[in-house]
């Protein structure tokens, strides 16, 4: 039963949007996931889409699928690039991974217009600005 299913709720880790410079010197953003735990998480899955609306017309982008496999404990790592062109539509990021052979999931969404300067913060183990959601 439904009722049976245990609530595991996801604690200590973050979703970061980071402006960088490339090799170019252009700026360019990135995501990231922060393991802000004292352990390891497994069999790391996260997808991430956008969607909202731009000119009065609906936008959704691809669904892109990442495979982590093992972030290690007070560590990153980078997600993917991603386009300012999208930062005006809502941008989700949906995670899974296991944990003490317990899988967790939870869904992070950088509403639109959110990824902004005003928005910045210093990002933990990473040690840059940008946006985080915990």
């Amino acid at each position: 039963m439904i009722k049976d299913i245990p609530e595991l709720k996801v604690e200590n880790i973050a979703i970061a949007i980071v402006r960088e410079k490339n090799e170019l010197d252009k700026d360019v953003w990135n995501s990231y996931l922060i393991n802000l735990k004292e352990e390891a998480i497994e069999g790391v899955l996260v997808t991430s889409t956008g969607y909202g609306i731009i000119d009065d017309e609906k936008v959704k982008t691809s669904t892109l699928r990442h495979f982590l496999d093992v972030v290690e404990p007070q560590s990153f790592i980078k997600i993917e690039p991603i386009i300012e062109a999208v930062f005006g539509v809502n941008n989700e990021y949906w995670l899974s991974f296991y944990l003490n052979h317990k899988m967790y999931d939870k869904r992070y969404v950088f509403l639109a217009e959110s990824i902004t300067e005003n928005n910045f913060t210093t990002i933990p183990i990473l040690n840059k600005k940008g946006v985080m959601i915990l």
